[in-house]
Parts: structure tokens; C-alpha cells; sequence
């Protein structure tokens, strides 16, 4: 213990020792050799300052960078900062050992400090930022005691803060910043009690701040910012700091309540507080603090009103609270703050119209971001008096009235949003004045008359952006001399018309050109390839021609090297598409050419473009075959080829385009058989090849698309009989085999396509009677099974089908009285003539029903009763002797169960043993660990014949365990549901005990919600919850006693290759009684999704699921998790969607599911998304009552599903 205790004093009487002895034996020669040992170990200096100056034919005093001190004549200052100098320090550095201060900032040297350095006692000054310096913070900084200015930020310097920069009491500025550091930040930093400025931003400290910083009373400027620091803020910091001017702290995961007392740091001139998660309201003492100049507390979970009290801070330049959940007007105060420069508040709900004469008491206003709020009235009228302004955001408002044509005074002005707001009237042709102007955003609102030339003259202009207004008028012809740095050019949607200029070419960075949705007309010019940084070309919706043979324009773009997206539908073109569209940029992903009367065979040569994504050219007048070129073409999505003139069979290399999703060939003249490869296309959501001439029959492996969503075969000569696996087509909503000459009888496995909206059959020759089976098609909208040989009855099942609007069984052999409730009270008697048989309500053309009464004789009654009477004895001779040898084989059959070392749910499941699970899982490596729970783990393993499985591994040290795995075995033997995880096999000893799973290689929702680089659009949300629901709708009605899963979220649905969702982790369900009721339990579920009468009383039921199903759904579309720290206090999850909706739907949804250019589709898709909020709002009801069933709501959903899929086709312009 005392040799330990020792050694520290002992290392450092050595090295005190030998700095000594140097500072004894050094003298001028050996501060000229160190300073020439750094000159050697320069590897850069590319001014050759040092090289040539430093020489020892001169006096080092004299050398540059170098002072010497007049007592002793020895090196006292070395500076030889920002001269482009690489290299790394000699040992020898430390001879210099009467230096004072040391700047090598901004240079380019590198690899570890020496720990030489260490002898220079001397030093109160070292720079060394802006280098790349690593290794460890040197522990031997300790011993520089004079050290008063420590600078080392961006280097690279790794491991945690040092502790030994406790030792250095004179320290007034040390900065840290811009490196890897990690860990806590030491608490022996509170032992700098001279310390002035603490910079430690940018690094990867995390945990909380220590309190000892809080002791340093001469602290004047505190940086925190970039790191991952939590808790909340002392409450007491301002009267332990009472000198502090600088505070910033954003960017980190700090939480709680912004204090109070804040108020109290009377010296603040810098508050930055953002990018954290405070919650509760803006204190309103803020507005004492009269010297503050910038205060920053956007991005963090704020509500309530922006308090009046800012308006006091008569010094503040810069104001951001943007993104929080503020609610209120702008308070007018703050525009009395004439030193005010700069001030955000996008994104935080704020209503309320802007003061008319805000710039009057602003004139300094240099940026205004107020987009993304619910603010009305009109634009300023004095705006003009903002003279100092560069930037105006006040996009995505409610703002009326016209443009002030004051906006011409803003010469200073670079960049202006008012896009989707309700302005109208003209844009004022004073913005031709703006000569510094680089974006002018005007789209989606409703402005009139024509676009002033003088717009066309800024020439700073970056991005234009007029669309979907009511504009017309034509483009001037020198239109592109004035642009020259014009790179977007967004005229969309309005009523321009015209030519295009070939002045166009002068505007050579266009990147963007949309003339999309206008009545432009003539030709296409040629002058477009000279663009040669074109990326996205919309000219659809227009009237332009060609008045040659093939469309001579297209040669041009060649040149257009960057082009990702084609669009030129909605033409009159009359031409044929030219070879050289394969010369097209292979970084072409969309094509659209779509009705534009093109004809001619469609080009081999598209096989080129093999990044392409989406080919459209329907309603066309295309003759020849589809090109066997085209399975070139791997990452092709959606093939849009209907309504041409297209003959030719479908040729097989189709079925090698793994990725599509939209295969769209119909009303086509198209033979032959339909590939029996077509099962290979495991990615195809939609088929349409009805109205061609295709024959033979269906090809088996066409039941093999589980996912397929919409078929249509209808108007073929098509042949055979639909086999039982037609029901394997789980996901399909429409389904339309009608006019063929289709046999057989219907397949009852219909009835299991639950999700199908539009059945049609008609026109065939089916025969047999109608499937009871169909009556479980809830959610039918149409069914169609007219003209065909159909007999028997009307199943009385169909009067389930509350939402069948259309019903037609006309011409048939049918028989039988016609059902009456339901959905029959809605039909005429179009629906079922020429059915002899038919019977029933005069209202349906058909007579009534005979009154007819079977009369049985005595003598039969008689032998009735005793053929019942003998059944009856002898079931229950029957049931004692089964029950005499239950009671005989329990006791051995228990007596088995404990002993057997292997379990299996079921006839076929797998049988493993420990060992192989063990190697498949490498001993259970945590590499392979995929996730933990409350009772189990969750492995990644591979089996001897080389399977990948999930393998769920029981804690059974954990109280409960050993009965969750049984119950889960228990639960699992008996459920089949696609979008349930599938138990494989199950092993289990005395001590260990684990179940075989499916594996899921896509992962769980959640990593897919929350993912940078990953994204789920609208539709695949919308269908994975759909198989949620689907999922919860089996467990609670479809199996033979209704079970709850009990702790539902994203990451307990997990996907698998083909992105369907599939419910897990039964660890804690619980079989419930016949009668739904409620049972009590204690609950291992996640906070946030527990249902109130869950969490509190420990009641639950299948309306507890519900209430989790209804919060996942707003967590999956807002990608909000209700256990954010913004949903504090009263505030909920729940709370926070209710009050959004209807009106402020698009303030809570993810944004990223709202990327469409188009208003339409935008107000369409919120609509949709309203929809969702709206049944998540039912799901999760205060009272358990009042939620909704799971069959109501698989029901709804999947209607908006349809919605989404109507309004996102692969023919729709711009959407893939």
C-alpha cells in the first residue's frame, strides 16, 4: 500500500528533477537545434518560409515566428500558426525551456504530443487548434502550473477528458472542442477556479453535466453544444455563475424545464438551448435578461404561448424557436425590438396575422423564417421598410390577399417563400427591382395574369418557382439571356402558353425544368440537350407536336448526362419513339410517354437504360412486340404499356425483373399463354393483361404471388378450372377473371381472400353452386358472377356484406328464394333475370315463394325417434369408456411431459436439440443476439441444413418464465395466421428451454421508422398495419378463445423479405374466457401503449390490444413514440393527434410522406392520413366500450389502403 501511494510523488520528483537539470543545461544552441529538429521533422511548407529562413547562418532571435526575451536571450514566444505546415514535434521541443507561449493553430501537423513538452514550466499559452494532433489528452499538461490558455480544439485527440487538468489552478480559457472525446466530463474541471471559458462542444461526452462546474464563479463562458449530455439544468446556475455571459448547450438530449430563475443571469448575452428536449413553457423571465443579444431554443418540445416579456430584450440580434408545440399569435412586442436581425419560429402552430407595420419597429430584420404555422391575414403592407432583408419564409401559412408591390424595396433580398398560402391577384413587377434575389417561391397559391419580364431579368436567380397557380401568357423569347444561374425552374400547373425559346440553352445550370400542366404548344427544342446538367425535364400536359416522323428532340438529350426523370405525357407528338432514346443518360430512372399518340414499335434499345424505374407509355398507338430487351432492366419497378396496339406473346425473360412491382399490359392484342414463370415476380403488387387474346390456361405458379394486390385477367380466351390455391392470394383487393371461358365450379377457397373489394367472374362458364364461403368477403364492394351455369341457392351468407353496393347474378340456372337482408334491400331485379328458379320480394321481378309444408307419417316420426334413442345410448356407453381410460392414462402422460427433453407443438414440428442450437448460434455470441425482453432473448441462428432461424431463448432465472414459455408453446400449437411469426420447432430440458422461429430479415418496424437511411412510404405503412390488424383480428375472433398479445408496439412486428408484417413475441398473451371479458394480470407491457384500465387496475382484454393498436398507428405515421419527452405533463401522444386534427394534420405527420409536387395529390394524401389519426382516435377510447372492434378496423383500414392505391398508380405522373 505504501509503494503504491509512492509512486505518484516518486514520478513526479523525477520529472521535476529533469526538467531542472534541463532548464540548467539548456541555453541558445540547444533552443536553435530544437527549432531546427522541428524544421527537419516538417514534411509540408509550401511557402518555404521555414526552410529558407531558419538557417543557423542567422540569429535565431531573428528567425521568423520566434521571439526571444531581452534578459536572457532565449526563446520565449514561438508562432508559426496558418502557414500550411505539416509534420509532427521532436523531443527535442522540450529544450526550449524558457517558453512562454506556443501557437502552431491552423496547420496541418499530426501524431502524438511529446511527452517532452512536459518540461516546459514556463508555458502560459498553448494554441495548437486546427490541427490533427491524436492519441490521448496528455495526462503531463498537469504539470504546466503557469498555464493560463489551453487551445486544442479540432484536432483528434481521443479516450476520455483528462483529470489532470485539475492541476492546472491558472487556467482562464481551455477549449476542447472538435475532437472524439468520450465518456463523462471530468468533475475535476470544477477545481479551475480562475477558468473564464470551458469549451468542450462537438465532442461524444455523454451522462450529466457536472455539478463542480457549476462552482467555478469566474466562468464567463460555458460550450457544451454537440455532445450527448442529459439531464436537466441546475436550478441554482445563475447564482453559482454569476459572471456568465455565454451559454450554449444545444444539441445534446437535455430534458426537463427550462428554470425559471434563468432570469437571474443578468450578464447572459448568449442563451442557446436547442436541439434538446426541454419541455414546459418559455419562462417569461427571459425578458429581464437585457443584455442578451442571441437566444436559441428551437427544435425541443416547448408548448404554450410565446411569452410578451421577449419583447423587452431591447439588445437581441437573434431569436430562434422554431419546431416546438407553441401555440398563440407572435406576440407585436417583438417586433418593437429595433436591433433584432434574425428570428425563426417555423413549425410551431402559431396563429394569428403578422403586424402590418412590423418592419416599421424592425428595420435591422435580415431573416424572417416563419413557415410552416397556421398564420392568417395578409403579407405586411409596409413590408418595403425591412430594407435590411435577405431572407422571408412564410410558406405553408394561411396568408390571403395580394403581393405588396413594397416588396420591390427590398433590394437586399435573396431569398423569398411564400408558396402555399391563398394569395391572388398579380405578382407585382417591382420583384424585377430585387437584383440580388436567388430564390423566388411562389407556388400553390392562387396568383393571376402573367409572369412580369422583368422576373426574367435577375440574373442571381437561382430557383423559380410559380406552380399551381392561375398564371398565362407566354415566355419572352429572350427569356433564357436573363438567368444565367438559373438551376430550377418550376411553371407548372397554370395556363401558360407558347413556345419554349430556344434561348432556353443560355440558362446552361438548369437542373429542373416542370412546364408541366400548361397549353404550351409547337416543338420541342432542340436546344434542351445543350443543358447539360438536366436532371428532372416535365413537359407533360401540354400540346406540344413534332412535325417529323420520329420525335427529333430526343437525339438532343443525349447530351443531358445527369437525366433522372423524362416526363412528356399528355402530347400530341403523332411520332414514333427513335432508337436513340437507348443513347438517353443511363441514369434515366422514369420515362413517361404516355398519350402522346406515338406509334411504331416500341424500341429495342430501352434496354440500355438500365437504371431506369418506371416505363410508361400507355394510350399510345405502339404496334409490335413487347422487347425482350426490357429484363435488362433490373431495377424496373412499374412496366405501363395498356391501350396500344402491342401483339406478340409476353416474353418470358419478363419474368427475370425481380423488382416489379406494376406490371400493366391490358387492352393490348397481345397472345399466347401467360408465362408459367409469371410466379417468379415474388415483388408484383399489381398485373392487369385482361383485353388481350391471351389463351390456355392460368399458370399454377400465378397463386404463388401472396402479395399480389390487384389482378385483372378479364376479356381473354383463357381456359380451366380455378383450383383451391386461388385462396393463397391473401392481400388481393380486386380480382377480375371475367369474360374467358373459364369451368368448373367456384372454389369456397375464395372466401378466404378476406381483403378483396371487387370480385368479378362474369361472362364465364362456371357451374355448381355459390360457395357459402363468400359470404366471409367482408369488405366486397362488387361481385359479379352473372353469365354462367351457376345453380342452387343465393347463400343467405351474402346478407353479412354490409358494404356490397354492387350484386349480379343475372343469367344463371339459380333457384330458391332470393335473400332479403343486408345488402338485398339495395337490388332491383337487374340483378338476378334469367335465373328460372328464382323466388322471393315481387321488387326483384321475380315470383313469390310457395308456402309448402312437409308432411312425415306416423310411421317414420316413429322410427326417427328410436334410430335417436339408440345414438343416444350408445354415445354415452361411448363417452364413460373414454373417460374411464382418460382417467387411467393422465398420471403417465404428465409423468411423460416432465420428462421428456424435447418438445413439439404439432405432428411436424422440428426437433432440435440444445447442442445444435448451440452451434448454430456460435455459443450464443452476442453477434448474434437480435434483441432481449422481459422473459427471453432473441438469437439469429443457422440449422445444420443450413436454414436461418430466430431462435427464442427463455430466461428462467426470471420469476415467470418457465410458465410464458409454456403458455407461449401452449398459444403457438394451435395458431395459423399469415401474419403471425411461425413457430418452426421448440427445444426444451430442465434448464434451458427455447422456441424455433421463423426468421425475419427486413428486422422490426421500429428500426424501419426510425431509420436515416431507410424509408416507408404511405402505402407499405399502410399495408404492414394492415397486417398488424389482421394479425390481432385473428387472435381476438378467429381463434376458439379470444387471446390479447399484451404488449404490442413497432418493434414487436417484424417483417420479412417481401416487407409483410408479422405480429411476435406471444411471451406474455393470455387466453381470455368465451365471453370477451376482462381478466387481471400483472403486466410486463411498454408505458405508452398500455391501456388505462390496463396500467391502472391491471384489467385487460382484446380492447387493451386495440388501445396499443390505435397508439402504434399514430406512432407509425407521425413517427412520434408517446414516450418522447414532448409529451409531458398532460400532454399525450394521443392528446397531441386529437388536437391536430382535422386542420393541422400535416403539422404531426412524418414529412416524409408528403414529397409529392402536386397540391392534389398532397391534399388527397392528407385526407387519407386524417383518416388513419381518426380510427387510431377510436381505437384508443378512454373507456374500453367505446373503441372499436379489430374487424372494424381491418375493415377501414384497408378501405384507405384502396384510397392510397387509386391515388399512387405506376401510370400517375410523378409517383413510382
Amino acid at each position: 500500500m505504501m509503494r503504491g501511494g509512492l509512486f505518484p510523488f516518486v514520478l513526479l520528483f523525477t520529472q521535476c528533477l529533469t526538467a531542472f537539470l534541463a532548464m540548467a543545461l539548456t541555453n541558445i544552441t540547444t533552443d536553435e537545434t530544437a527549432l531546427l529538429a522541428l524544421k527537419s521533422r516538417l514534411a509540408i511548407d509550401p511557402s518555404h518560409i521555414l526552410s529558407r529562413n531558419w538557417s543557423d547562418s542567422t540569429s535565431v532571435c531573428s528567425w521568423i515566428g520566434v521571439m526571444c526575451g531581452a534578459r536572457h536571450q532565449r526563446v520565449t514566444a514561438l508562432d508559426i500558426s496558418t502557414m500550411g505546415l505539416a509534420g509532427n514535434l521532436p523531443p527535442d521541443m522540450g529544450n526550449l525551456t524558457f517558453l512562454v507561449s506556443l501557437n502552431l493553430s491552423s496547420n496541418s501537423f499530426h501524431g502524438s504530443l511529446p511527452q517532452e513538452l512536459a518540461q516546459l514550466r514556463r508555458l502560459e499559452v498553448i494554441d495548437f487548434r486546427f490541427n490533427d494532433f491524436g492519441g490521448d489528452v496528455p495526462s503531463w499538461f498537469g504539470f504546466l502550473g503557469e498555464l493560463q490558455f489551453l487551445n486544442l480544439r479540432n484536432n483528434s485527440f481521443s479516450g476520455f477528458g483528462p483529470t489532470s487538468i485539475a492541476n492546472m489552478s491558472k487556467l482562464e480559457m481551455l477549449d476542447l472542442s472538435y475532437n472524439p472525446l468520450q465518456g463523462k466530463i471530468p468533475d475535476e474541471i470544477g477545481n479551475l477556479h480562475n477558468l473564464k471559458r470551458l469549451s468542450l462542444q462537438f465532442n461524444k461526452f455523454d451522462g450529466l453535466i457536472p455539478t463542480t462546474i457549476f462552482n467555478i464563479s469566474s466562468l464567463e463562458s460555458l460550450a457544451l453544444t454537440g455532445n450527448s449530455l442529459s439531464g436537466d439544468l441546475q436550478g441554482d446556475l445563475c447564482r453559482s455563475l454569476p459572471r456568465l455571459n455565454e451559454l450554449y448547450l444545444s444539441s445534446n438530449e437535455l430534458d426537463g424545464q427550462i428554470p425559471s430563475n434563468i432570469s437571474q443571469c443578468s450578464q447572459l448575452r448568449l442563451l442557446s438551448l436547442s436541439h434538446n428536449k426541454f419541455s414546459g413553457s418559455v419562462p417569461s423571465g427571459i425578458g429581464n435578461l437585457t443584455a442578451l443579444e442571441i437566444l436559441y431554443l428551437g427544435s425541443n418540445d416547448l408548448t404554450g404561448q410565446i411569452p410578451e416579456e421577449l419583447g423587452d430584450l431591447r439588445n437581441l440580434k437573434e431569436l430562434g424557436m422554431g419546431d416546438n408545440f407553441l401555440k398563440g399569435s407572435i406576440p407585436s412586442t417583438i417586433f418593437n425590438i429595433s436591433s433584432l436581425q434574425y428570428i425563426n419560429i417555423a413549425n410551431c402552430n402559431l396563429t394569428g396575422a403578422l403586424p402590418a407595420d412590423m418592419c416599421s419597429g424592425s428595420s435591422r430584420l435580415q431573416e424572417v423564417f416563419f413557415h410552416v404555422n397556421e398564420l392568417v391575414g395578409e403579407l405586411p403592407e409596409r413590408i418595403g421598410e425591412c430594407s435590411a432583408l435577405q431572407m422571408w419564409s412564410l410558406s405553408y401559412n394561411n396568408i390571403t390577399g395580394v403581393i405588396p408591390r413594397g416588396v420591390g424595396n427590398l433590394t437586399m433580398l435573396q431569398n423569398f417563400y411564400v408558396g402555399y398560402n391563398n394569395l391572388i391577384g398579380t405578382i407585382p413587377k417591382e420583384i424585377g427591382n430585387l437584383q440580388s434575389l436567388e430564390v423566388l417561391y411562389l407556388g400553390v397559391n392562387n396568383l393571376m395574369g402573367t409572369i412580369p419580364t422583368e422576373i426574367f431579368n435577375i440574373s442571381t436567380l437561382q430557383s423559380i418557382s410559380v406552380s399551381m397557380n392561375q398564371l398565362s401568357g407566354q415566355l419572352p423569347s429572350n427569356f433564357g439571356h436573363g438567368l444565367p444561374n438559373i438551376e430550377e425552374l418550376y411553371l407548372n400547373n397554370n395556363n401558360l402558353s407558347g413556345e419554349i425559346p430556344d434561348s432556353i440553352s443560355n440558362s446552361s445550370k438548369l437542373t429542373v425544368i416542370n412546364f408541366a400542366g400548361n397549353n404550351f404548344t409547337g416543338l420541342v427544342p432542340n436546344s434542351l440537350g445543350e443543358l447539360s446538367f438536366l436532371q428532372d425535364i416535365y413537359l407533360g400536359e401540354n400540346s406540344f407536336v413534332s412535325k417529323s416522323l420520329e420525335l427529333n428532340f430526343i437525339p438532343s438529350l443525349a447530351n443531358c448526362r445527369h437525366l433522372r426523370r423524362l416526363f412528356l405525357g399528355d402530347n400530341l407528338f403523332n411520332s414514333i419513339l427513335p432508337v436513340s432514346v437507348g443513347n438517353l443518360s443511363n441514369t434515366l430512372e422514369n420515362f413517361y410517354g404516355y398519350n402522346c399518340g406515338l406509334y411504331g414499335s416500341i424500341p429495342d434499345e430501352f434496354g440500355n437504360l438500365t437504371n431506369l424505374f418506371l416505363l410508361s407509355l400507355f394510350d399510345n398507338q405502339l404496334t409490335g412486340s413487347i422487347p425482350k430487351t426490357l429484363v435488362n432492366l433490373q431495377t424496373l419497378q412499374g412496366l405501363a404499356l395498356m391501350r396500344n396496339k402491342i401483339s406478340g406473346p409476353i416474353p418470358e425473360n419478363l419474368c427475370g425483373l425481380q423488382n416489379l412491382n406494376g406490371l400493366l399490359l391490358h387492352q393490348n392484342q397481345i397472345s399466347g399463354a401467360i408465362p408459367d414463370c409469371i410466379g417468379n415476380l415474388t415483388a408484383l403488387r399489381t398485373l392487369y393483361i385482361g383485353n388481350n387474346n391471351l389463351s390456355s390456361g392460368i399458370p399454377p405458379s400465378l397463386w404463388r404471388l401472396n402479395d399480389l394486390l390487384q389482378l385483372n385477367l378479364t376479356s381473354n380466351v383463357l381456359v380451366g378450372s380455378l383450383p383451391p390455391d386461388i385462396g393463397n392470394l391473401k392481400t388481393a383487393t380486386v380480382l377480375d377473371l371475367s369474360m374467358n371461358q373459364f369451368s368448373g365450379t367456384i372454389p369456397p377457397s375464395l372466401g378466404d381472400i378476406h381483403d378483396l373489394i371487387n370480385l368479378s367472374l362474369a361472362h364465364n362458364k362456371f357451374e355448381g353452386s355459390i360457395p357459402e364461403s363468400i359470404g366471409q368477403l367482408v369488405n366486397i364492394a362488387e361481385l359479379d358472377l352473372s353469365h354462367n351455369n351457376l345453380s342452387g341457392n343465393i347463400p343467405r351468407s351474402l346478407e353479412r356484406i354490409l358494404y356490397l353496393t354492387y350484386f349480379n347474378v343475372s343469367f344463371n340456372d339459380l333457384s330458391g328464394e332470393i335473400p332479403n337482408g343486408g345488402p338485398f334491400k339495395n337490388f332491383g331485379g337487374e340483378a338476378f333475370v334469367s335465373n328460372g328458379g328464382l323466388c322471393g320480394d315481387p321488387r326483384y321481378g321475380v315470383p313469390p315463394c310457395p308456402n309448402t309444408k312437409v308432411h312425415k307419417s306416423n310411421r317414420r316420426k316413429v322410427i326417427l325417434r328410436v334410430v335417436y334413442a339408440l345414438l343416444g345410448a350408445a354415445a354415452l356407453v361411448f363417452f364413460l369408456v373414454l373417460a374411464c381410460i382418460f382417467v387411467r392414462y393422465r398420471r403417465k402422460e404428465i409423468a411423460a411431459a416432465e420428462t421428456q427433453s424435447e418438445i413439439s407443438s404439432n405432428a411436424t414440428l422440428l426437433r432440435t436439440s440444445y447442442n445444435d442450437l448451440l452451434r448454430a448460434t456460435e455459443g450464443f455470441n452476442d453477434s448474434h443476439l437480435l434483441g432481449s425482453g422481459g422473459f427471453s432473448s432473441v438469437y439469429k441462428g443457422t440449422l445444420r441444413d443450413g436454414d436461418t432461424v430466430a431462435i427464442k431463448v427463455f430466461n428462467l432465472q426470471q420469476e415467470g418464465a418457465f410458465k410464458s414459455f409454456n403458455r407461449e408453446c401452449e398459444v403457438l400449437r394451435s395458431l395459423r395466421h399469415r401474419n403471425l411469426c411461425k413457430v418452426i420447432g421448440a427445444c426444451s430440458t430442465t434448464h434451458f428451454k427455447a422456441l424455433i422461429l421463423e426468421y425475419m430479415p427486413k428486422g422490426s418496424l421500429e428500426k424501419w421508422i426510425y431509420s436515416d437511411d431507410r424509408f416507408l412510404d404511405i402505402i407499405q405503412r399502410t399495408s404492414i398495419m394492415i397486417d398488424a390488424a389482421c394479425a390481432l383480428e385473428y387472435l381476438h375472433h378467429g381463434y376458439s378463445i379470444p387471446m390479447f398479445t399484451g404488449d404490442l408496439k413497432p418493434s414487436n412486428v417484424l417483417l420479412n423479405e417481401d416487407m409483410v408484417g408479422h405480429l411476435s413475441d406471444f411471451g406474455i398473451s393470455k387466453l381470455l374466457g368465451e365471453d370477451d371479458s376482462f381478466v387481471q394480470t400483472t403486466t410486463f407491457a411498454t408505458l405508452g401503449y398500455i391501456a388505462p384500465e390496463y396500467g391502472s387496475e391491471g384489467l385487460v382484454s382484446i380492447k387493451s390490444d386495440v388501445y396499443s393498436f390505435g397508439i402504434m398507428l399514430m406512432e407509425v405515421f407521425t413517427r412520434m413514440k408517446p414516450s418522447s419527452e414532448t409529451f409531458a405533463g398532460d400532454l399525450s401522444l394521443r392528446g397531441w393527434v386529437k388536437s391536430s386534427i382535422p386542420n393541422a394534420i400535416a403539422r404531426i405527420i412524418d414529412p416524409g410522406l408528403l414529397r409529392s409536387e402536386e397540391k392534389i395529390v398532397v391534399d388527397k394524401t392528407l385526407e387519407c392520413l386524417s383518416s388513419i389519426m381518426e380510427l387510431a382516435l377510436k381505437c384508443s377510447m378512454e373507456s374500453p366500450g367505446d373503441r372499436i372492434s379489430m374487424e372494424d378496423v381491418v375493415e377501414a383500414l384497408k378501405k384507405i389502403r384502396f384510397k392510397l392505391l387509386e391515388l399512387f398508380p405506376y401510370i400517375k405522373k410523378g409517383s413510382v
